[in-house]
């Protein structure tokens, strides 16, 4: 047995800082499970798969907003950094993909948007395919509390803050359900936290338990406030289930 980032690094000829870095990014998977700490110990002779990191796209810009379509394995706050001007209105983790807006800081519209957000006046809904069949439409309303030491890490508790999650399956493939997901609040992986609360953990979420896969399978599909609407086209990977 050998630690996964020297296997990695040998198979590709790369550095084994490299290697860890792709690993720790989500990139690499073997046999159609993601690899999430580099240390793992693996036979000699396994065979890694690296998902390209794809570059993020423009849906819109004027001179109150961008909206950008964001690609899984790449942080909120690197999203930011490539969009010279432009601040974070809101946040994605590092493995949803879709529609994420940037904002001029301190800007009149910068300050309506975050009182939309605060007020709740902001649409967004989520693709996100389950495990288990859900067959019908319900509302998960249950407060979540987060903790963050070298990450954060959220679950249901009654010293949380409230959180609603609105769910409705689009369709059953197999054993799992695509489900349109609408929420109010925004709390740190409420969507992910809810549906694990229910029994049905998204597909590809190692954090709470979900089956293995090569990325979270949650898409921030949709966006409205303020007068505009976004929308970030269905990713490859939910149509061709």
């Amino acid at each position: 047995m050998e630690k996964a980032y020297k296997l990695l690094s040998l198979q590709e000829n790369i550095s084994n800082k490299k290697a860890k870095t792709l690993i720790d990014k989500g990139l690499v998977s073997c046999n159609g499970k993601k690899i999430t700490i580099a240390r793992t110990e693996l036979p000699p002779h396994s065979i890694f798969q690296i998902t390209k990191l794809q570059k993020p796209k423009v849906i819109f810009e004027d001179e109150n907003i961008l909206a950008i379509d964001k690609p899984p394995f790449i942080e909120s706050y690197e999203l930011a950094q490539m969009f010279e001007d432009w601040v974070l209105l809101h946040r994605l983790d590092k493995e949803t993909s879709g529609v994420i807006l940037l904002v001029k800081d301190g800007s009149a519209f910068h300050l309506q948007a975050k009182t939309a957000f605060k007020n709740q006046n902001v649409y967004k809904e989520y693709l996100a395919l389950v495990e288990g069949i859900v067959d019908e439409e319900c509302e998960i309303n249950k407060p979540i509390l987060t903790t963050k030491t070298t990450y954060a890490k959220s679950k249901i508790s009654k010293d949380g803050l409230p959180a609603c999650t609105k769910i409705k399956p689009i369709s059953i493939i197999g054993k799992k359900t695509l489900l349109e997901v609408i929420i109010k609040t925004g709390r740190t992986h409420q969507i992910r936290v809810h549906l694990k609360s229910i029994n049905h953990p998204i597909v590809g979420d190692s954090l709470y338990g979900g089956l293995d896969g090569k990325k979270l399978m949650l898409h921030a599909h949709k966006i409205s406030l303020l007068g505009y609407d976004f929308t970030s086209p269905i990713p490859d990977e939910f149509k061709n289930l």
